[in-house]
């Protein structure tokens, strides 16, 4: 059952008035924090449904809202998009491309840009992002700027082009195609998280040539570029480029950037999860979601990455074996559409250039559940604005799922928001929320119920609804672990009786609990709150390398927590050590506490 709206004329004011009789009118008589009201319009007569907080009126703080531009927008509204990995360090059977291997064995006979666009097809992707130069420096498309690329492999005797073959797909089958070029290059010397800076400064000039020269060709040989990848920012001059060719092209990373990386390849955003924070971070090239600011006044809407294969880009015969579950891909589905963001799911053809049957089996199975689920509601409400909103269903049903989408196009406007369901005669809480945006999907044990209301009790300016929608989803079982928070892990313990005038110096391995890229949480306990401690100081080391452009750590608010950022695959061997330094009055008190460890939390606390 769908709700019409339609706007009706109240005096001087615009009434929308539903089929279920619930229309909306701003007014300002009552005075100030009555921002709007509801009216309930029965047989021509209006009667006022509520007045007082305790007849559920909203909290309203009206501000000036960060909003997506018209290319943010199509960009978001393509809700799920289909990386294509593929590179010489598939048939090396490793994540990063280390030369090892001749270039005539690089031949993949049977890559087909047609299978790519059905397996994207298959699970509702409207976009392949497609990885055109990874980190070795390898060149998928006809290019001379470089030895190192399709030219000068058997594959169609070094004249085939993988870019023109999978543009020519994607409009064939009405895909929009985004591209991944990355700025670094090892052949140049200008290495994973570099963003394009050469080791030898003396090669700098000319690889700054050579990489400008690149995207040029990729962006201006192939049609519309939908989205341009700069994996861990760029720091080549590029603006002029993206001027030129990508001015309709959303940006993901660098200086121009327009879309964010959550921080963490998971598939998986954090809740709450803002599209906008303040424009001089999103400037920097490199910020993730812990810069979200709901009034910020920069839009940048975020990209949940994540592989099919947990957890590797590129296949191999092994990695195959390590092929996620349609159960897993849904909770992944839940947590990045579902929390307002776009998913990019990973597909990695094989070395003869097909993406694997199995994999192509789970894609489909992918999009027929996302279908299945949510095609039809048993009611929904469209295309309307205010605070409060009910829907009666035909009859009692059993309901387990509320999708919401507020018009965003006009900012986050809803700031917090209470779902309930009338069982029998009693409003039972359903779910809350706080972040809407482009879709929030809210789902929740089986429960029997006549009506469904939603409540916007905290708002930024009058909310608008694109739809507010009701669903029985069959065979599902709400699982709440899923949305619980990550335990905290004990990594180590500090203790004054070290320090010296108060100062002490503590080196942390945190190598064995950091074995994936991701976003991690270390906080600083303290057994003396008197007196407390202080960490003055704190860096991350990778494999022995100070932080590069994407591997970072950073302070949260004033406390003792801090957020990791990895995003570099963790090798065999591979080391994460913290070092930090700390004060704390230890000439009253002896302080001592925990250092503790865990994967960013989905939830906030």
């Amino acid at each position: 059952m769908e709700t019409k709206v339609q706007k009706r004329k109240l005096g001087n004011s615009d009434l929308e008035v539903s089929e279920l009789g619930i229309g909306f009118v701003p007014f300002s008589q009552l005075g100030k924090g009555f921002q709007t009201m509801n009216i309930f319009l029965h047989k021509s007569i209006l009667v006022l449904s509520f007045l007082l907080p305790a007849l559920n009126i909203a909290h309203c703080q009206k501000k000036t809202l960060a909003r997506p531009s018209e290319v943010q927008y199509r960009w978001h509204e393509q809700e799920r998009i289909m990386f294509v990995c593929l590179d010489p360090c598939t048939w090396q059977e490793r994540e990063y491309d280390n030369h090892s291997i001749s270039l005539t064995r690089i031949n993949p006979s049977k890559l087909n840009t047609d299978q790519w666009c059905e397996a994207a097809i298959a699970w509702g992707a409207k976009e392949i992002l497609y990885v055109a130069k990874h980190t070795g420096g390898f060149c998928w498309w006809n290019t001379m700027t470089s030895d190192y690329g399709i030219r000068n492999t058997p594959w169609k005797d070094g004249k085939g082009d993988v870019v023109k073959e999978l543009s020519e797909s994607c409009r064939k089958y009405g895909l929009n195609l985004g591209i991944y070029v990355y700025p670094g290059d090892d052949t140049w010397g200008a290495g994973i998280g570099s963003g394009g800076k050469t080791a030898d400064p003396t090669k700098q000039m000319a690889y700054n040539q050579v990489f400008r020269q690149q995207l040029t060709e990729v962006l201006s040989n192939y049609g519309h570029i939908t989205e341009v990848w700069f994996d861990g920012s760029c720091v080549i001059e590029i603006s002029d480029i993206l001027d030129k060719y990508a001015s309709e092209s959303a940006i993901f990373q660098g200086n121009k950037a327009t879309l964010r990386w959550p921080g963490t390849e998971s598939g998986k955003l954090f809740y709450p999860a803002w599209n906008s924070l303040k424009s001089e971070i999103l400037k920097t090239g490199i910020s993730t979601q812990y810069d979200d600011d709901p009034d910020g006044d920069a839009w940048a809407p975020l990209e949940a990455d994540v592989t099919l294969y947990n957890h590797n880009w590129f296949w191999s015969a092994a990695n195959e074996k390590k092929r996620r579950s349609l159960d897993e891909l849904m909770d992944i589905y839940y947590k990045s559409v579902g929390y307002g963001g776009v998913l990019l799911l990973n597909s990695t053809p094989d070395t003869t250039g097909l993406i694997p049957a199995e994999d192509i089996i789970l894609y489909k199975e992918l999009g027929k559940n996302i279908d299945r689920r949510f095609r039809n509601p048993l009611a929904s409400l469209k295309d309307t604005s205010g605070i409060y909103f009910e829907i009666p269903l035909n009859k009692i049903s059993g309901i387990n799922h509320i999708v919401l989408k507020e018009d965003y196009r006009y900012g986050h406007r809803i700031r917090e928001y209470v779902i309930e369901g009338l069982s029998g005669s009693v409003w039972k809480v359903l779910a809350k929320g706080s972040s809407v945006g482009r879709m929030k999907i809210d789902p929740f044990p089986s429960m029997a119920v006549s009506k469904v209301r939603l409540k916007i009790t905290e708002y930024a300016d009058l909310p608008l609804i694109r739809s507010f929608a009701v669903y029985n989803v069959e065979n599902y079982i709400f699982n709440p672990d899923s949305f619980k928070s990550i335990e905290w892990q004990l990594c180590e313990t500090w203790d004054t009786k070290s320090f010296i005038n108060g100062k002490g110096n503590l080196t942390v391995d945190l190598s064995k609990f950091i074995m994936k890229p991701g976003q991690y949480e270390v906080t600083f306990t303290s057994s003396v709150v008197i007196t407390g401690m202080h960490v003055e100081k704190a860096g991350i080391y990778f494999d022995n390398d100070m932080l590069t452009q994407q591997d970072f750590i950073q302070r949260k608010g004033e406390t003792n927590t801090f957020f990791i950022n990895r995003t570099a695959q963790v090798a065999q061997g591979s080391t994460t050590i913290l070092k930090v330094e700390m004060t704390s009055d230890n000439s009253v008190f002896q302080n001592k506490g925990e250092i503790l460890i865990r994967e960013r939390s989905q939830v906030k606390e």
